[in-house]
């Protein structure tokens, strides 16, 4: 597991980073293949839990909102939620109210906010003045948290932590990736010229963000009750259980950054 784990990392850490770094339309490309690909999952695990899925508009909501993080000024975000949320109940209605209509289209609606909106700031954060820089800190507080998490927990883990959730964490392994990640923060926040209370509270945030996106996506699998989102990365599971962190720290960078320091 640990081998597969590394050799998927070695294979996909050098792709996210250069994209990461030409920015454009290579970036943009990246992120919309992770996101439609990470929606996709999450349809799937949908329809594994017996709800009817629309595979169209789902996807297409997520679409468009990364295109309005490209075009932000063209205000297709909110047009988009409000058309496809109407679109989405219409399906229900054709359907003829049938069992489980409403959790169906509230369940396909948020699974698009879930991944699309929250996959949006990838594309706002590369945007923001030094957005490479805002972009490699959240990567770096969310891979080094998890990584620190899961090595301790391996080594020292004994009491469980959320059990019904996530059976194999600890509190020990939550332990370890909280003080990876918040140090991870600071050092990163420092290296960025940041004053040292600024990429301190980039770490805690950020190793907030790290444990409990890794743990709601946690509940929904085992709503359905499945381990993983799916079987595409050896040892990681899909790419939602690649990406579940990130969707929380993405935007807990970006808004800290936009907020808290002006950054534009």
């Amino acid at each position: 597991m640990l081998s597969q784990r590394v050799l998927s990392a070695v294979i996909m850490l050098p792709i996210v980073l250069v994209a990461t770094y030409v920015g454009g339309p290579w970036f943009f490309a990246l992120v919309a293949v992770v996101a439609l690909g990470a929606g996709y999952e999450y349809l799937l695990l949908l329809r594994r839990g017996g709800y009817a899925v629309n595979w169209a508009l789902t996807l297409a909501l997520i679409a468009l909102f990364l295109v309005d993080a490209l075009y932000p000024n063209a205000r297709i975000a909110g047009g988009g939620l409000a058309l496809i949320g109407m679109a989405l109940m219409t399906w229900q209605v054709l359907a003829g109210n049938a069992p489980g209509s409403l959790a169906s289209w509230a369940l396909n609606l948020a699974g698009a906010i879930y991944v699309g909106w929250s996959a949006s700031h990838f594309v706002s954060l590369r945007a923001l003045d030094r957005g490479l820089y805002w972009l490699i800190l959240a990567f770096a507080i969310t891979w080094i948290c998890d990584s620190g998490a899961y090595f301790v927990g391996r080594a020292r883990g004994k009491t469980p932590f959320f059990p019904k959730i996530s059976p194999k964490k600890t509190r020990e392994g939550a332990i370890g990736g909280a003080i990876s990640g918040v140090l991870t923060g600071l050092v990163g926040g420092l290296l960025m010229g940041l004053p040292w209370y600024h990429g301190l509270a980039l770490g805690v945030l950020g190793t907030l963000g790290s444990t409990f996106g890794d743990l709601s996506e946690s509940v929904i699998k085992r709503q359905i009750g499945v381990k993983d989102s799916s079987h595409l990365i050896p040892g990681h599971g899909g790419v939602l259980d690649r990406v579940d962190s990130l969707l929380f720290n993405v935007v807990i960078v970006y808004y800290y950054a936009y907020w808290m320091l002006g950054v534009r």
